[in-house]
């Protein structure tokens, strides 16, 4: 009997969470409906908004916690995506939806992936080659900057060890050619810093870090080649929240909001010499 109760539990639970889950899927589809127009005028010429809601449709299907974010904030993100021409949450890893707690609320941050990011730098049509690697411990590597910069690197044959550096180089249809390169220390400070997502556990530096770590030393590495403004703009649409859905979704106002708990931020107090007198930081003589 017990068996059988728990049985009937699970069940129940279940479905909850299927009804919870087509709820969410609905809810979305009835703005999609509602908003078909807006969101037709502001989609590039190749998707169609049938197209979009299928899109739409299987990132939620692939991280069921995406419905736990204001639709419009999803939408925007996917909107985002569409107009980069980048697909979301699919394991291309070109761009990724995050549920992100934005001013007391859970919405949707969308995110260039590491390969995202590379294509947007070919379609600028300046790079002609631009990849990214890890060095690992046991691997052959040098560089040298200054005004003839050279870099060298020989992975090893196996056992090549724990990752300590990752690089980008790039090549540009002039000729020049760069290249960046940063610790594993300074890319988790990178991401500590700039990447509040990353705390939480539905961040793609939580479940794909070394992409992420490439992306992070291709946007250095870019910063100082000849890219079009296009491509700069296209970039600036990573790591935003918005809500409002436009022809041009790289000219609306990121709405994330940085927050930081005060206990995070809160020194402790060192404690005063046992011979300092408090009130008039005199040095006492010791007795």
């Amino acid at each position: 009997m017990a068996g059988t109760v728990k049985s009937g539990a699970i069940a129940k639970a279940q479905e909850n969470r299927v009804a919870s889950s087509n709820a969410g899927k609905q809810t979305l589809q009835n703005l999609i409906t509602k908003m078909k127009p807006q969101i037709a005028n502001a989609l590039p010429t190749v998707l169609t908004p049938e197209r979009f809601t299928r899109m739409a449709l299987t990132a939620l299907s692939n991280n069921p916690k995406l419905q736990e974010c204001t639709p419009q904030s999803f939408l925007g993100a996917m909107m985002q995506a569409a107009q980069l021409g980048v697909e979301p949450n699919t394991p291309l890893g070109q761009a990724y939806m995050i549920p992100y707690r934005n001013k007391g609320q859970m919405e949707c941050q969308f995110q260039l992936g590491y390969k995202g990011l590379i294509d947007l730098a070919y379609r600028s049509g300046e790079i002609t080659s631009i990849s990214a690697h890890e060095v690992c411990e046991n691997d052959e590597f040098e560089y040298e900057l200054g005004l003839e910069e050279k870099m060298k690197h020989k992975p090893a044959l196996k056992d090549r060890g724990e990752v300590i550096l990752y690089y980008a180089v790039f090549r540009t249809k002039s000729g020049g050619s760069g290249f960046a390169v940063m610790s594993v220390e300074d890319v988790k400070k990178h991401m500590q810093k700039f990447s509040q997502a990353a705390r939480g556990g539905f961040s793609p530096w939580s479940t794909n870090f070394d992409e992420m770590a490439k992306k992070t030393v291709i946007k250095k590495v870019l910063k100082y080649a000849p890219i079009k403004t296009e491509f700069v703009r296209a970039v600036a649409a990573d790591e935003t929240i918005k809500t409002t859905i436009a022809p041009d979704m790289v000219d609306e106002q990121d709405e994330t909001v940085i927050t930081v708990d005060a206990e995070e931020v809160q020194e402790p107090t060192p404690e005063a010499p046992q011979n300092v007198d408090t009130e008039t930081g005199e040095i006492l003589e010791n007795k």
